[in-house]
């Protein structure tokens, strides 16, 4: 078919353009403006439009656009005047998942990093995965590859309900935490989401012990725990910690409860106990559809991370420069410790947030207050859009002041201007830092 990608610098949709294009599809896209990323959208032969035309969709036999481009758009406005059938990103998602026996990973938090894991260790085991991630893994430089192979690893976002609608054989849920409420409604509406989520899959249900409400819903569903619990049915152990990696004992209870057994050892050379986790659940999908644990090890050993996910970026003046895609409470909280925990020895911990969407902020910008409590300097910012609109009184003001009266005590620097940042902080890191921009 000749398809066309409006938005297509945008992480979901550049994934979903190149995979498109590797099935053989004819693709075209267009952005407002220039991304990094276009440079591999381009590469896989899609072709690439800087501004919006109403001539791009003329001849073309259905044009997709994610929840983030407005419905005036002139692209999709004229292909609706000429009849051209336009698909939301979850239906263009569904329509790729169809295609291939469909794993993904949902969930509040990790997905990105559980998916490239899962997907890494189908590669191992020589399934030939294809897949289509919201980040770019640092393994194959590529947030999507389509292989033609029988099965395909997928990151089902929740934001605008995109994970109801694909057609899936097994997922791995992560967590559940109150986010997308403008979507929702409520954290009620959240969790009855991935209620029916899991109803609707028939495969292997792999879902965090760990969190609360998913133990419910593996109870519920009939699925497979995993995590640090001793109630889970696949769960890691013996967790070590050194120099910016971990090792854990990965151990497999039969569900009748009558027996259990030590796999092996897992080297992980990641930081944060959180990613322990991730990586338990990939292997417990792994493991359910029929992966040696061998090949689990070997790809896991060799996992190279996901772009902007403790994204160390250089080292200067003996300080260490983090990047990090952290905006909930507890992503904050669980990247900050990873730092602290990592066996680095890194003397101080600075902490740079800038807040992500109004409607965000304010519904949750009190659950800021205890997300720092591991950083020794906390920098904030002024809230990014992200495309959302703003709201009178709602600044990140609300987020310092979160902070400061659940910890008096903290050191806490209001910039609301980004650019004073690189002045602020040139001055202030020293030899020994690690500073986290998030």
């Amino acid at each position: 078919h000749r398809l066309h990608v409006v938005g297509v610098g945008g992480p979901g949709m550049s994934a979903v353009a190149i995979a498109l294009a590797e099935m053989g599809h004819v693709v075209s896209g267009s952005d407002l403006r220039e991304h990094p990323v276009l440079e591999r959208v381009r590469a896989a032969g899609v072709e690439v439009h800087i501004g919006h035309d109403r001539s791009l969709v003329h001849g073309v036999d259905a044009v997709t656009a994610s929840t983030a481009i407005p419905a005036r758009n002139i692209e999709l406005d004229e292909a609706r005047t000429t009849g051209v059938t336009v698909l939301t990103r979850a239906g263009m998602l569904a329509s790729i998942c169809a295609r291939a026996k469909s794993l993904a990973v949902a969930g509040t938090h990790g997905k990105t990093t559980t998916t490239s894991m899962l997907m890494l260790i189908l590669a191992e085991a020589g399934r030939r995965p294809s897949f289509v991630v919201g980040g770019d893994v640092t393994d194959v430089g590529t947030g999507a590859q389509w292989t033609h192979g029988d099965w395909l690893v997928v990151e089902a976002d929740e934001s605008d309900g995109t994970h109801l609608e694909l057609p899936l054989y097994g997922t791995i849920l992560t967590n559940i935490e109150a986010d997308h409420l403008d979507h929702y409604g409520s954290f009620d509406g959240v969790v009855a989401s991935f209620d029916d989520y899991l109803g609707q899959i028939a495969g292997p249900k792999v879902i965090c012990g760990d969190d609360p409400i998913g133990e419910v819903l593996a109870r519920r569903h009939d699925g497979l725990t995993y995590g640090l619990e001793p109630t889970c049915d696949v769960q890691a152990v013996d967790v070590r910690a050194q120099s910016g990696s971990f090792s854990f004992e990965l151990v497999r209870r039969h569900r009748d409860g009558s027996s259990s057994e030590r796999l092996g050892t897992i080297v992980l050379p990641l930081r944060g106990i959180h990613n322990v986790v991730n990586a338990t659940g990939a292997a417990a999908m792994a493991l359910a559809v029929g992966v040696a644990f061998a090949d689990i090890a070997a790809a896991l050993e060799r996992f190279g991370g996901v772009a902007r996910r403790f994204d160390i970026r250089g080292v200067d003046g003996g300080a260490t420069f983090v990047d990090d895609y952290a905006h909930l409470p507890s992503e904050i909280d669980a990247v900050i410790r990873a730092a602290r925990d990592s066996g680095d020895s890194w003397q101080r911990v600075v902490a740079v947030f800038q807040p992500n969407r109004y409607h965000r902020i304010a519904e949750m910008w009190h659950e800021y207050g205890t997300a720092f409590t591991a950083a020794d300097l906390v920098v904030l910012t002024d809230i990014y859009a992200s495309g959302t609109v703003p709201i009178p009184g709602v600044t990140g003001k609300l987020i310092v002041n979160a902070v400061t009266e659940a910890d008096p005590d903290r050191r806490v620097v209001w910039l609301p201007r980004r650019e004073d940042l690189i002045a602020f902080l040139a001055d202030e890191v020293r030899s020994g830092d690690v500073c986290i921009s998030m």
